[in-house]
């Protein structure tokens, strides 16, 4: 027990604990829905396209804290973007997402590239790979109010949700408002992201959405089943990865994310047998 209750003494540690547990569900959640729809690719998309949003702001003249919560609106635009494409195209979800991950990681670059020389330096490097050990009670309290609200939203929607994602034609034959909710799934996924990114990165954070509900979806033979999966895989994960990181004294969010992989080969595995 003291493996555990040692690292978990840390007020830092503590909030690093809530901020991935509470990372963990609301992208597990989503990402089973995203996952079936066919975007997986999009968190990595996504998350380019706040770099591209953070960097504006940047540009803007704010600093880093507060370009994060800017690049929220450029990340829902861009995510929306993606939707239009694909509705109104024959393009698929991965094609459609790399061109707007190209524009907005490119539109990125330029925009820091324009700010002044004398403005403040930016650290590029925690931009990519987050910290969660380094969240802040404020971050901390947006985390959980989004993770929660994006939860509550899911779970009121969720019939209509799944029946558009997964017989989208039907769904709209039955009164669905497919394309509503299709946009909805987009523009939540793309706050969810922005906000994950304050605690683990742009590089990984499409991890926490794609590695916990592919590995549900192989175990689970039902939606709620492959959700509830993708929900312990996903917690399990980081709240190991969290403790095994402190004890291993190695970067945390890789070591969360390389949990979730080992779960997903799991997974595999015993859907073999």
């Amino acid at each position: 027990m003291d493996l555990i209750t040692e690292p978990l003494s840390f007020a830092f540690m503590q909030r690093a604990l809530y901020a991935g547990l509470a990372v963990s569900v609301v992208c597990a959640v989503i990402g089973v829905f995203v996952v079936q729809r066919g975007l997986a690719f999009i968190g990595d998309g996504l998350a380019h396209a706040c770099f591209g949003g953070i960097a504006i702001g940047l540009y803007l003249g704010t600093d880093v804290e507060n370009a994060v919560w800017m690049a929220i609106p450029f990340t829902v635009l861009i995510a929306l973007g993606i939707g239009f494409v694909l509705r109104s195209s024959h393009l698929r979800g991965d094609v459609a997402t790399g061109v707007f991950f190209s524009f907005s990681f490119a539109l990125g670059i330029l925009f820091l590239g324009l700010r002044s020389a004398a403005a403040r330096p930016v650290n590029v490097e925690s931009l990519l790979f987050g910290s969660i050990l380094a969240v802040s009670p404020e971050v901390l309290n947006v985390v959980l109010i989004v993770s929660a609200t994006a939860l509550v939203v899911t779970l009121l929607l969720w019939s209509r949700l799944a029946y558009a994602i997964f017989d989208p034609e039907l769904a709209a034959v039955s009164g669905v408002p497919v394309a509503a909710l299709e946009y909805l799934l987009l523009g939540q996924t793309a706050v969810v992201i922005v906000v994950a990114v304050k605690t683990v990165g742009i590089v990984l954070v499409s991890s926490f959405i794609v590695i916990p509900a592919a590995a549900g979806r192989i175990l689970g033979t039902t939606l709620a089943r492959a959700t509830m999966l993708a929900v312990a895989i996903g917690a399990a994960g980081a709240a190991f990865g969290l403790v095994a990181s402190y004890h291993l004294d190695v970067p945390t969010g890789a070591t969360i994310i390389l949990t979730h992989c080992a779960c997903f080969a799991v997974a595999l595995a015993l859907s073999r047998r």
